[in-house]
């Protein structure tokens, strides 16, 4: 199996590249600037068992966009996964974001789905699945989280879409929330990130915090066979923390 996660060298995208990397999948991780990372997650990857290509590239334009599809194509013949998942981490209020920020953001954190899959249909094919990483700030107001809230809800009426388009070929597209893993986005957001981490811990009903690990092996379950008629849905993971009252 291939799996190709943006996003791939740190947090969530690390805990995903790890599970299939168990498998012995060939795991393709596009990565933005942080070369240490991304070496260590492709170490990783070899010592689960898998195999790691690491694509250094900028996906906040569409021109980034369209090369790491011309990438992908020139790596494998199939791609059987897709997991749409780097993110800008940007902080700053609706009333405080400029014009272009915003433009920025919402092309990267949610608004390229589109133009990933069409840059990568050729590969993909009856049984691959995509999946976009989504978080509870695409349906609540979270304090200087508009950059990442707000397109990725827009990630994820564009799943939808994606996923009606693309069930006649076979191709599943779903959406993967979770909340209270400890990432890079969210300290670059809250400075009480690791606090704030800490608190959701001790009130999460099951007695512990969501994990990068567990995303991946709800992303692993999707990319089953089994999964063939799951689609357009929005699968949210918290160990039960937000269905509380109080």
């Amino acid at each position: 199996m291939t799996i190709l996660v943006t996003g791939g060298s740190k947090g969530i995208g690390r805990g995903i590249a790890e599970r299939f990397a168990r498998d012995g999948d060939h795991v393709l991780v596009a990565y933005s600037s942080d070369d240490r990372a991304a070496e260590a997650t492709a170490e990783s990857i070899i010592d689960l068992g898998g195999r790691p290509t690491l694509i250094k590239i900028d996906l906040s334009t569409p021109a980034g966009v369209a090369e790491l599809g011309s990438r992908v194509r020139d790596t494998v013949e199939r791609l059987d996964q897709l997991v749409y998942g780097a993110v800008w981490a940007y902080a700053a209020s609706a009333m405080e974001i400029s014009a272009e920020a915003l433009t920025k953001a919402l092309f990267m954190n949610g608004g390229s789905l589109v133009t990933m899959v069409q840059e990568l249909r050729p590969v993909l094919g009856r049984g691959s699945s995509i999946v976009q990483i989504s978080s509870r700030g695409s349906k609540l107001a979270v304090p200087n989280y508009v950059a990442i809230g707000a397109p990725k809800a827009l990630g994820e009426a564009l799943v939808r879409y994606l996923a009606v388009e693309l069930a006649p070929e076979g191709i599943r597209v779903n959406t993967v929330s979770c909340s209270g893993v400890l990432t890079d986005a969210i300290r670059a957001i809250r400075p009480d990130a690791q606090e704030r981490h800490a608190r959701l811990a001790a009130r999460n009903p099951s007695g512990r915090a969501v994990e990068a690990e567990d995303v991946g092996e709800l992303v692993h379950a999707l990319s089953q066979p089994a999964m063939q008629m799951l689609t357009g849905r929005e699968l949210f993971l918290d160990g039960g923390l937000y269905i509380q009252a109080g």
